[in-house]
């Protein structure tokens, strides 16, 4: 299937460079599948689980009794390996001068395999033979959190709180970071005050935040949070993949609780993953979850998340017209040359101005009958809505319009089916100044069934904002919730999240923060 493949050297040198990775004298299977991995283009397999390697060989440069003693220790590295708690002891005397401490070439000891397989009795067992708690192990008995991040130190081995938070497992009885912690307790006497300040170290802090980020990315919630109850902070990362994991195995408890925790996150964390992995993450936990105390944690969030700045206003159209009358000639019959037919009454025009005014009005004096007294009919508009087009269209602006609140939906619907862009623009103004938590959902259906982009923008922002109290009205909640009509293209969280995102977009990630607000 592959047109070219790679010389045999490659191959050679990068399963070499795996083998010697894991301080191993020969290439096994493994390494060739991870070597092929990455000369292959398309080809994946999992990454190497970590366990004992098996001996096959040894350096040539040992002696006969080295190579012996070789053998045995990695014949003792195998029977604890296989989980049978009566084999410690022979096994013990296997492994070599440092019995039950004795590392093996990838620089692990017995217990810290222990606490990658997650067996418990093995672990106890171990320790109960004496095995050396700090040995880059168990943090809270006085242990060497550091591992290998110490100064001088080769960056060969991990710490086993590490190892357990990241290591698969294959049943769902995990140790938790608070049961290792505990297993060695019991084993020394109280830490001296001064290693506390130790304890708070770079280092420490450091190692904690990658068992951390490992136990996150191999979905043990459990552990992510014994380990951010240490007072380890969040990463947007780590908090999003716990999130998740707890939404894909439905765990309530710990969405809220972890929703709860969402405003700990430093606003410097906001980069481009909230955005693209974290609303939508959100939004489909909105949309799937009908828990009340869920709904208002997030509706906080994104309240939280737009921001305490004002929404951005919507601005009016500075359009001259071409040509205007004076107002004396509005709905005059001596002196129009048409007729319009509004609710059966006539309203007299010219073709002069209208013909100028918009696209619409062109359409239909172009489309109007020979016959020179056939009136224009307009329908679904009322006669005052549409005297007060026509007044708008006389004065040459929106400055002598007095509309009242009553008829600002009707004049906003006219001015969309009539083309006058400044006119509807005015409306929506008027309606963004109208906007409460009683009338917001009402003029969003009518915004969005009429095609008013800016005004759904500015009505979403409104929501956003206002989010933890709309969260509570019955109107809102069907607004969200809703199955849209089939021929409808409104889907408001979608909608909600874009919104959302060019807020978030424009304050935290533009090069001008802020600039829209």
């Amino acid at each position: 299937p592959f047109l070219v493949l790679p010389p045999l050297m490659e191959w050679i040198r990068v399963a070499v460079a795996h083998a010697e990775h894991r301080r191993s004298f020969s290439v096994d299977s493994d390494d060739v599948r991870q070597a092929a991995r990455l000369l292959l283009p398309g080809v994946d397999c999992e990454p190497r689980q970590i366990k004992t390697d098996d001996c096959f060989c040894a350096s040539r440069k040992l002696d006969a009794a080295s190579t012996e003693a070789k053998f045995l220790q990695d014949l003792g590295f195998r029977m604890l390996n296989c989980g049978r708690t009566d084999l410690v002891k022979q096994a013990v005397n296997l492994l070599g001068p440092d019995g039950i401490n004795s590392m093996s070439e990838q620089g692990m000891t017995p217990l810290m395999y222990a606490c990658v397989r997650g067996d418990e009795a093995m672990v106890q067992m171990l320790l109960d033979a004496g095995a050396d708690i700090n040995s880059e192990l168990l943090l809270d008995a006085r242990a060497n959190v550091e591992g290998s991040l110490q100064d001088g130190a080769e960056n060969y081995t991990e710490t086993p709180l590490q190892l357990a938070s990241a290591a698969d497992k294959a049943k769902g009885d995990v140790l938790s970071l608070e049961e290792i912690l505990a297993e060695g307790s019991e084993l020394g006497e109280k830490q001296p005050p001064q290693l506390d300040s130790a304890r708070t170290s770079k280092a420490r802090l450091k190692a904690l935040r990658e068992a951390m980020y490992h136990s996150a990315e191999h979905g043990y919630v459990d552990i992510t949070i014994d380990i951010r109850s240490l007072g380890v902070p969040w990463t947007l990362h780590t908090w999003l993949e716990s999130l998740r994991t707890c939404f894909l195995q439905n765990r309530r408890p710990l969405i809220q609780g972890l929703l709860k925790e969402f405003t700990c996150i430093e606003e410097e964390e906001y980069t481009e993953e909230l955005i693209t992995h974290g609303l939508p993450l959100m939004f489909e936990i909105l949309r799937a979850s009908k828990n009340e105390v869920i709904s208002q944690q997030l509706s906080a969030i994104f309240t939280h998340c737009y921001g305490p700045y004002p929404i951005p206003k919507l601005t009016e159209i500075k359009k001259k017209q071409t040509s205007r009358l004076d107002p004396h000639f509005l709905n005059n019959k001596e002196m129009s040359d048409v007729t319009f037919l509004v609710e059966g009454k006539p309203f007299y025009a010219h073709k002069v101005l209208l013909f100028t005014a918009s696209p619409r009005f062109k359409s239909l004096l172009s489309n109007r009958p020979a016959a020179e007294n056939t009136c224009i009919e307009i329908s679904n508009v009322k006669y005052n809505i549409f005297q007060l087009v026509m007044q708008y269209l006389y004065c040459g602006g929106t400055e002598s319009l007095h509309i009242r609140n009553t008829e600002i939906m009707e004049l906003l619907s006219a001015a969309k089916f009539f083309q006058l862009d400044a006119l509807q623009r005015h409306c929506e103004i008027i309606c963004s100044k109208n906007i409460n938590t009683d009338t917001c959902v009402d003029i969003y259906k009518h915004a969005k069934f009429l095609g008013a982009p800016e005004l759904s923008a500015y009505i979403e922002g409104y929501f956003l904002k206002n989010m933890v109290v709309l969260i509570e009205t019955e109107a809102f909640k069907q607004l969200l919730y809703d199955k849209p009509a089939e021929n409808s293209a409104t889907n408001v969280l979608q909608d909600l999240e874009k919104t959302l995102a060019t807020r978030i977009h424009s304050i935290h990630l533009s090069s001008s923060k802020g600039s829209i607000v």
